[in-house]
């Protein structure tokens, strides 16, 4: 609406040149009036026209939230996971060995994630155990976020896989159901907590460093990964090369159903397969089981940690 100037008394008693400029002013202030008139109703800077792009009733984009900054230098750790985690056999048979642990580990030799990340010890906890099922990891997930961490390690689900027969492996939709609960439970106690989860080992590569061993296949009887460990070793048995491949496809449906329910959350970061990818020597195995990393396996899991954690991006 604009202002009727000449009915303010005021103005009515100014005259000579202040009446001039006033009427001048009167005229500025109406043209501008009018521009911002036709402009807001959809001039032709607003597109007028019903159901443009001026329209005031037309859907408005939203600006997308920007992803929250990937912090490459936390100053807490806890770990989550199985026996992996826990450095199963790394220093003795049958025994964990926390100190030489990929995650949280003391060992120098090793030089774990939290070491690298210079986390103090007070600072790291090791909540992974031997023998765990993604079915573990929700409890794992709550008893970590009472530390409140700025960073959470994930490698679990070998165990899943290593059953006493194929028939007995973790369905793949029941694996992707328990890390995302084991997330969810994570999230309502701490939520700005970073989330590093690593793919799992190559199972049938494993198998195919260890069994040269000759020790291996003893060892192996003992109950070690059954479904694809179990039975001879001579590459040649075609039901047993079936029953691995059986085994390794699941690692891979697996790997794909952490990475899935990662991506689904800002905090989160998958290694990109780095883990799977690994090729292990026998050097990098533990030489009481053939199987699980040693402390060369683990300071291996530990640099490919600490190099997706501290970089800009995730991988691609």
């Amino acid at each position: 609406m604009r202002e009727d100037l000449s009915s303010d008394p005021r103005r009515a008693r100014r005259g000579g040149h202040r009446g001039v400029l006033g009427a001048a002013c009167a005229v500025v202030a109406a043209v501008v009036a009018l521009i911002v008139f036709a402009v807001s109703c959809g001039g032709p800077t607003g597109g007028g026209d019903a159901g443009s792009e001026g329209n005031d009733d037309a859907p408005r984009p939203r600006s997308a939230s920007p992803s929250p900054t990937w912090d490459t230098g936390p100053d807490s750790l806890a770990a989550l996971g199985d026996s992996i985690t826990r450095a199963f056999d790394a220093c003795s048979l049958l025994d964990d060995c926390p100190e030489a642990s990929w995650a949280t580990g003391t060992s120098p030799e090793v030089d774990s994630l939290a070491r690298r990340l210079d986390v103090p010890a007070s600072a790291r906890w090791n909540h992974a155990r031997s023998g765990a099922l993604m079915s573990d990891l929700p409890g794992q997930a709550r008893r970590a976020a009472a530390h409140r961490p700025e960073l959470v390690t994930v490698l679990v689900g070998a165990n899943d896989a290593c059953r006493p027969t194929v028939g007995e492996m973790t369905p793949v939709e029941e694996f992707r159901a328990d890390f995302a609960e084991a997330l969810r439970a994570l999230r309502a106690a701490s939520p700005r907590t970073q989330v590093f989860v690593a793919s799992l080992p190559d199972l049938e590569r494993l198998w195919s460093v260890g069994r040269s061993h000759p020790l291996a296949s003893q060892v192996w009887k003992l109950g070690i990964c059954p479904s694809m460990l179990g039975g001879t070793s001579d590459p040649l048995d075609t039901a047993a090369a079936e029953r691995r491949g059986k085994v390794a496809e699941r690692v891979r449906a697996y790997n794909s159903a952490l990475e899935e329910v990662c991506a689904g959350d800002a905090r989160c970061r998958h290694d990109g397969g780095a883990v799977h990818a690994y090729r292990f020597t026998t050097r990098e195995l533990s030489t009481w089981d053939w199987f699980h990393p040693g402390v060369e396996g683990q300071r291996r899991l530990a640099e490919i940690a600490h190099r997706v954690v501290t970089a800009e991006r995730p991988p691609a």
